[in-house]
């Protein structure tokens, strides 16, 4: 705890899901000077809106959050935006905050990165063994530059940044939003409101065969702060629950919790995405002692609760 009260915190995307849960959880452990770097004051794309922000808040530490994401519609959609958009967010934000003298910086990566085939469970020395999924390469290429640049400017500067690799994450206040939204905001949207219309299917893309791991958000900011206070290094480290579930059996699951009553209907014309993801997390655990707290069937029960809430509130 006396770590955080010396900080002066700078926390990109600051007002997005994850952002405002680090928030939470960095004002639960005192850190007294935080500055959220976020749309529309701050356009991260833009390099003089980064120079500003760093003379004006004089960051001693810099959480990296801010990212164009969405789900694999958005990223078929838009491979172009995606790349640009995340790849310039990163690049001169660690440039411009190693010059101005930024003691440390926590850059968040994606399960993206990984190649296509990566042996389950993922570990990070399989990082660059392969082509990501087509799907979502540019998106995760982008994200993966910031680990190159990373280890480049410690190398060559001593430049002290961490380059974090979480999975999926779902929780409340995710983005529900149909053309950016992930699989669980997503599917608990669909089930929802073909509840409440009566509606006796619903279409979900894919086969249902393809497996994933999902990290809870709260969760996830706790992996973050843990590293910011007590990892020093540029090598990769995953950030994850070690749960993995099939998209059929994550479907199935939210039917049941929304109390939707009708039939699954498969796209298989539609991209299953990766094949699997599932990641080993010992690295994190023992760098820094992080370990997910939050069961799978509680975290969607909350996250099911706010949307509904939200939902009934709109």
């Amino acid at each position: 705890m006396s770590f955080w009260p010396q900080q002066r915190v700078v926390v990109t995307g600051g007002k997005g899901f994850l952002g405002s849960h680090v928030l939470e959880a960095l004002r639960v452990r005192g850190a007294g000077h935080i500055h959220i770097a976020d749309l529309p004051d701050c356009n991260l794309c833009n390099v003089e809106d980064i120079r500003r922000m760093l003379r004006e808040v004089q960051p001693t530490l810099i959480i990296h959050l801010a990212a164009r994401v969405g789900g694999i519609g958005a990223n078929r959609e838009n491979p172009a935006v995606f790349f640009y958009d995340n790849l310039m967010m990163g690049v001169p934000l660690v440039h411009e905050s190693w010059k101005a003298g930024v003691q440390k910086m926590v850059l968040l990566g994606t399960i993206c990165a990984y190649p296509k085939f990566t042996p389950v469970p993922f570990k990070e020395e399989e990082l660059w063994n392969g082509y990501p999924e087509e799907t979502n390469a540019p998106y995760g290429l982008a994200k993966k530059m910031l680990l190159v640049q990373s280890q480049a400017y410690r190398q060559q500067y001593g430049f002290n940044s961490v380059f974090l690799l979480p999975v999926n994450l779902y929780g409340p206040r995710d983005n529900f939003d149909p053309s950016l939204s992930h699989v669980i905001p997503a599917l608990i949207k669909k089930c929802v409101e073909a509840r409440d219309a009566g509606a006796d299917h619903i279409e979900v893309w894919g086969d249902g065969s393809a497996t994933r791991e999902f990290l809870y958000v709260r969760d996830a900011a706790e992996g973050i702060c843990l590293a910011a206070e007590k990892y020093n290094d540029s090598e990769p480290v995953n950030l994850g629950s070690c749960f993995e579930i099939s998209i059929k059996d994550l479907v199935v699951l939210i039917a049941r919790l929304t109390n939707f009553k009708g039939r699954l209907v498969w796209d298989p014309t539609k991209p299953n995405g990766q094949p699997r993801r599932k990641l080993d997390t010992g690295r994190a655990e023992k760098l820094f002692g992080f370990r997910a707290r939050t069961a799978f069937e509680d975290g969607l029960r909350e996250t099911i609760a706010w949307y509904e809430t939200a939902r009934k509130k709109a």
